[in-house]
């Protein structure tokens, strides 16, 4: 990478150190070291990407943009390109997790609802015998030991080291598992040699899209897409039925969506004010008992003075 400098090497390590980032996280990182704004000189910025990508190829490595499927928002990361039994001795992970990573994958991609995600309860049943070659998967002892004995445990600490890691995210909720930003960026050539249906607008993998509401129709496109075409026009008629898909809803959709964040900020502002006003009165207590404390003390001292000046005039008289 020679003829990359010191700032290409900057964003470079700043994906690989911190892990896949938004996409306001990068270009502010970018306009640090270059001293441009993405948004006013997207050539340059473009550039800096092609240079980087360049040299990246020669590694079988490539710095990617995406779109979160579950918020819309755009995110940049470093993908490995190739998926050989070399580049499988750099992960942390064994091959019985990997196993439970791709069963898991599986069930969430090829869901016919495009929900994006399955239930906590699903992902800890996904059986590892299933990810082993069909010939060898018809007979038990050609299960691996390893496979057999994956506990439920081992299941979910796995779990929580993937959300971790950005390879998986838990909902809103907590309950349900989806694909966290790392799996949308790497897996995208999975998706497509896997046949998973694809976004009629944007033509990435419709994981978690909506689909279109006519009986019989496959079309799915991301919620985000619909919102693009709902702010040009009311209506668009499906390119899979020849029926109007009615984008109106999609506006309601993010009404009530809001109205539920906004419900939510109010209840933790409620929360807060709560939590304030009970440290308060704890400290009025608190002070009152002290004040209390203080005056017995007080009092008990006076009392005890003037027993000894009694005691001392009775002496002297």
């Amino acid at each position: 990478m020679a003829s990359l400098s010191w700032k290409h090497h900057t964003l470079i390590q700043a994906l690989i150190s911190r892990g896949p980032l938004k996409e306001k996280e990068f270009h502010s990182i970018f306009t640090g070291v270059t001293g441009r704004n993405p948004g006013d000189a997207k050539k340059i910025f473009d550039k800096y990407l092609l240079e980087i990508n360049k040299e990246l190829s020669y590694v079988h490595f490539e710095l990617r943009a995406c779109r979160d499927q579950y918020d819309g928002h755009v995110c940049y990361g470093v993908v490995n390109t190739v998926s050989d039994d070399q580049s499988k001795l750099g992960t942390k992970y064994s091959v019985p997790q990997i196993a439970f990573f791709k069963g898991i994958i599986e069930a969430i991609a090829h869901d016919e609802a495009a929900q994006g995600c399955i239930s906590g309860f699903d992902a800890l049943n996904i059986r590892l015998e299933n990810q082993v070659p069909s010939e060898a998967s018809s007979s038990q002892q050609q299960v691996p030991p390893a496979f057999r004995n994956f506990s439920m445990s081992q299941k979910d600490k796995t779990l929580d080291e993937l959300v971790k890691d950005n390879w998986l995210c838990r909902t809103r909720d907590g309950n349900n598992i989806g694909l966290g930003i790392r799996s949308l960026l790497d897996l995208r050539s999975w998706f497509r040699s896997n046949d998973v249906p694809s976004c009629e607008v944007c033509n990435e993998a419709g994981v978690k899209a909506d689909l279109c509401p006519n009986e019989g129709c496959t079309v799915r496109i991301h919620k985000y897409c619909l919102k693009n075409l709902s702010s040009q026009r009311d209506d668009r008629v499906c390119s899979g039925c020849g029926k109007p898909w009615p984008l109106g809803r999609v506006a309601k959709e993010e009404a009530v969506e809001a109205a539920l964040n906004d419900d939510d900020e109010e209840e933790t502002d409620t929360q807060a004010t709560s939590l304030r006003s009970k440290k308060r009165k704890i400290r009025r207590h608190r002070d009152s008992a002290e004040n209390v404390s203080s005056q017995a003390s007080l009092a008990s001292s006076s009392g005890i003075t003037r027993r000894r000046v009694t005691r001392s005039a009775a002496h002297l008289s």
